[in-house]
């Protein structure tokens, strides 16, 4: 790839050329608590959650994402919300946002984090890790009031305005009492004791003077604070609590959550435990919410999560109605499912395998935890399930015939089985596939390592730490064979590869051997040497090559066909986690735990792109139409997408020294990300992108006008088509009708005689005087035997169409009224066309149509005969040299015929 971009080398400022940060996939939540909006104009609720630096907003109604906010230089780390703003606390700053998406006001004034926010009329209540609480004006941005609490003695941990009550505030503390404060006077009111233990949470209930108190003991204490009595009191045995709920559509239920990720729900009027909703989430529970006036529950945790229940079933428990879900743990493995480049498979350490649309949410879709038995994990729930099998570490798909049976396997952590998955069924599939030798016997250490399947999907290939490698059918789980008399390899089996035609079976062993084998007969057809241990294998399977990653940081390119190593690759820092190549082959992109991802151009053998992240790329995938890479990260729970620049804009892929320090790039967003970079170098660098031919490229070529053919091809051939296209007969003159008097032109109105009538038609002859003015065309040239200036002349003569061009060439002989002085300008003409050697093509049929019209007049001519005899020399000379040009051009092209051949 190359072109006339002033990218400098490894892109802007030393990030990457080639690469482009676009957003980020398969985040919906984390451990901040969301908050429900009410939009009046809409008349439809909205929930934010806090993803990383920026937040996301959804419609309840259909868990769509409406808007994504822009982002913040850090985590966010507390969200609140009224009517108008959206309000997020990032490190000791607090930003509102409006539109939910840009940043309107931002308040300065704590030194320590900020941890709790709530929104109160016309202010806005932060408190900070200091123990500050500050008052702030929304729209001044100026500090209403500051309280400062001694840590020992009150450190605040919940915020809470009660209804009803004017400028006032209640503030729980850690050390379990309550305050109550004026904050427009900045009066302490009232103190409560508290229940000996620390305060979590502070909920309004739908009664006035009655606000919830969550504890860190697990008890829910339902207390009046205007007579300081508790009404009722319940217990949790899950741990703290976590966030309260109440319930607004004419049932008394309180709902709780807990760090286990179980939620209660408490029966306000008999006082007693209504249900349970053990597992809502895998992780603790960060925030409940009950629709107002609704039978809907909206949660959200830390594992990257929000659920929408509904209660409309007997027995007041709430069942799944919509969800937003991303893996609750870092993904392992990442590839592109099919071939339009809009799927991407995700395994990930919780034991999921799940589908992400790079197109939109909603088609994404989860294939569940791998379980032994799936009956028996469904009866013991999630928290108790000892059949969970381990995180998948590697796994290969193919969609040849996923809608016939399965066309995923996937291999465990640490775990000898492998296991099928169905992608139409969004489950595990029905096999699980496991050598027959180790069925009753199972020896510690074994595992499967690699699997790949073969392109027509009918065939999985498996590698084990023992070096055995299996081969299944997909269909029916059948076990068909293994490569080798015992074994294939002495060592653990680091990868395996089918080719795309089922030819041979690719393997490579930890001893530093890649072996090839014929598919069909399992005979070793040829042993290669690395010398090295390899660590990873990737096939491209349209181009046949393979690249292997060694043990040595160090990547060998192989060509199967000749089984050769053609690329040897060095310069990552660390363990290779992944590799991917480019659709067409050229590009091979490595991530290493050096946090860097590099791409390494094939045919040059030469480093093009490398940029350095936060944290270093678990997997990287290549999107099937090219427009996309995508990576996952260490302890990162999110997908990243990056464009590839050279789909639409010009880069300059250069080598790279061998000492290029990369800059650190950051991972991209949830939002859409906009290229600022190409955006500033295509404004500075317009002047370099666009290039103006020159009229003459050389000396010895030639330049050929713009012209259409139409202008000058058939002007040899135009007598003949004029005879082609004249008509067999002439026009006949229509008769008039009987009762048509014609009549002469004029103001009065008079009838023409009969003679009159035929007036136009008695002569036939043309009067030559009206043609005895001379043309432009004419004119110009005689003005250019003296100035021998001929360029004014070319380009009216340029400008007109072959039947013009006849005319004009006819009317320079002394017959059609012009003089051997104009023809003998005309041939200078051609001869200074011919010097500069542009517009080659025109001279030549110009000066053939000349001397077709002109051949005796120029035999008879001594001036003009002159002329033609410099002509004649010049031309020769020309087509002679173009001639050598044509047969050089054909013998490089019959030449490479012969060696493609």
């Amino acid at each position: 790839m190359s072109s006339l971009s002033g990218v400098p080398p490894g892109g802007p400022a030393g990030g990457s050329a080639l690469f482009c940060g676009f957003r980020a996939l398969g985040l919906y939540s984390n451990h901040v608590a969301h908050v429900l909006r009410y939009h009046r104009r809409h008349r439809e609720f909205y929930v934010v959650t806090a993803v990383g630096r920026s937040f996301h907003t959804y419609n309840v109604k259909k868990l769509g994402i409406v808007a994504v906010s822009n982002a913040l230089p850090q985590d966010i780390a507390c969200l609140a919300a009224d009517r108008m703003l959206v309000f997020a606390s990032c490190g000791s700053l607090l930003y509102a946002f409006a539109r939910n998406k840009e940043v309107v006001h931002t308040y300065k004034g704590h030194n320590t984090a900020i941890h709790l926010v709530l929104p109160f009329g016309d202010h806005v209540i932060s408190v900070d890790g200091d123990n500050v609480l500050i008052i702030w004006d929304v729209q001044s941005e100026e500090e209403y009031l500051q309280l400062n609490f001694d840590k020992a003695v009150f450190k605040v941990s919940a915020v809470m305005h009660p209804s009803t009550y004017l400028n006032k505030i209640l503030l729980g503390s850690e050390q379990g009492n309550l305050q109550l404060w004026n904050v427009k006077s900045n009066k302490f009111l009232y103190t409560f004791p508290g229940w000996g233990a620390g305060v979590t949470v502070l909920e309004q209930a739908p009664a006035l003077d009655v606000v919830a108190v969550g504890l860190v003991s697990g008890h829910i204490i339902v207390h009046n604070i205007k007579f300081d009595e508790t009404i009722m009191k319940f217990q949790q045995d899950w741990g703290p609590i976590t966030a309260i709920s109440f319930r607004t559509d004419g049932h008394a239920v309180m709902a709780a959550g807990s760090p286990a990720g179980h939620i209660g729900l408490w029966d306000l009027e008999d006082k007693k435990l209504l249900g349970q909703m053990r597992d809502a989430h895998s992780t603790a529970i960060s925030g409940i919410s009950f629709v107002q006036g609704e039978p809907l529950l909206i949660t959200n945790g830390s594992d990257n999560a929000i659920r929408i229940w509904i209660f409309d079933g007997p027995g007041g428990s709430g069942r799944l109605l919509r969800y937003r879900m991303g893996h609750s743990a870092p993904p392992t493995k990442i590839r592109y499912h099919g071939q339009n480049g809009q799927q991407i498979l995700s395994a990930g350490q919780d034991s999921t395998l799940q589908s992400f649309s790079t197109v939109h949410e909603r088609f994404n879709k989860s294939l569940g935890r791998g379980s032994i038995n799936k009956k028996k994990s469904k009866q013991k729930g999630l928290q108790y399930d000892t059949l969970t099998l381990p995180p998948i570490t590697t796994f290969a798909t193919e969609i040849a015939r996923q809608s016939d049976w399965d066309g995923i396997i996937a291999c465990h952590q640490g775990y000898i089985t492998c296991t099928t998955w169905n992608y139409q069924k969004a489950s595990m599939g029905i096999h699980k596939l496991k050598p027959d030798d180790f069925r009753k016997k199972k020896p510690l250490g074994v595992f499967a390592t690699a699997v790949a399947i073969t392109s027509c999907g009918n065939f999985a290939v498996i590698g084990l730490t023992t070096g055995h490698v299996d081969i299944y059918n997909m269909q029916s789980g059948i076990h068909r064979g293994r490569y080798g008399k015992e074994k294939a390899h002495e060592g653990s089996i680091r990868g395996v590869a089918v080719d795309g035609l089922n030819q041979f079976t690719i393997t490579a062993g930890s001893e530093g051997l890649v072996k090839f084998w014929k598919f069909k007969t399992r005979e070793l057809v040829h042993s290669t040497n690395l010398s090295v241990s390899p660590s990873k294998m990737l096939l491209h399977r349209d181009s046949g090559i393979l690249g292997i990653a060694t043990d040595d940081f160090d990547i060998n390119v192989l060509d199967i066909e000749t089984r050769r190593t053609v690329r040897k690759f060095s310069g990552h820092r660390g363990q290779i986690n992944d590799m991917a190549f480019s659709p067409d082959g050229r590009w091979l992109i490595t991530a290493s735990m050096d946090s860097t991802i590099r791409t390494w151009d094939l045919p040059s053998g030469c480093l093009v792109d490398c940029f350095l992240l936060d944290s270093a790329a678990v997997s990287i995938t290549m999107s099937p139409t090219g427009d996309f890479l995508a990576s996952s990260h260490v302890d990162d729970l999110g997908i990243y997408l990056w464009s590839n620049r050279s789909l639409y804009s010009l880069v300059s892929l250069r080598p790279l020294p061998a000492d290029y320090e990369p800059s650190v790039v950051m991972l991209p967003g949830t939002c859409t990300a906009q290229d600022d970079d190409v955006t500033e170098e295509e404004e500075t660098s317009d002047d370099m992108i666009e290039y103006d031919s020159p009229e003459q490229l050389g000396d010895t070529l030639v330049t050929l006008s713009q012209l259409p053919e139409s202008r000058w091809r058939n002007l040899l051939n135009l007598d003949i088509i004029k005879q082609k296209n004249k008509p067999k007969e002439p026009p006949k003159v229509p008769k008039s009708a009987p009762f048509f008097i014609p009549t002469i032109p004029g103001l009065t109105p008079r009838y023409a005689s009969v003679a009159q009538e035929n007036d136009g038609q008695q002569s036939k002859l043309v009067n030559l005087g009206v043609l005895a003015q001379k043309s432009d065309f004419y004119m110009q040239l005689e003005e250019a035997l003296s100035s021998s200036n001929y360029a004014s002349p070319l380009n009216i003569l340029k400008q007109m169409g072959p039947s013009n061009i006849d005319t004009e060439l006819r009317s320079l002989s002394p017959d059609g009224g012009g003089s051997i002085k104009v023809m003998q300008s005309f041939l200078r003409m051609i001869e200074a066309m011919l010097n500069t050697k542009c517009d080659f093509e025109l001279a030549q049929a110009y000066l053939a149509l000349f001397l077709k019209l002109h051949l005796k007049i120029l035999s008879s001519e001594p001036t003009l005969l002159v002329e033609v005899s410099r002509l004649s020399p010049q031309l020769e000379e020309i087509w002679i040299h173009l001639q050598g040009l044509f047969n050089q051009s054909l013998c490089i092209l019959n030449y490479m015929k012969t060696a493609l051949l």
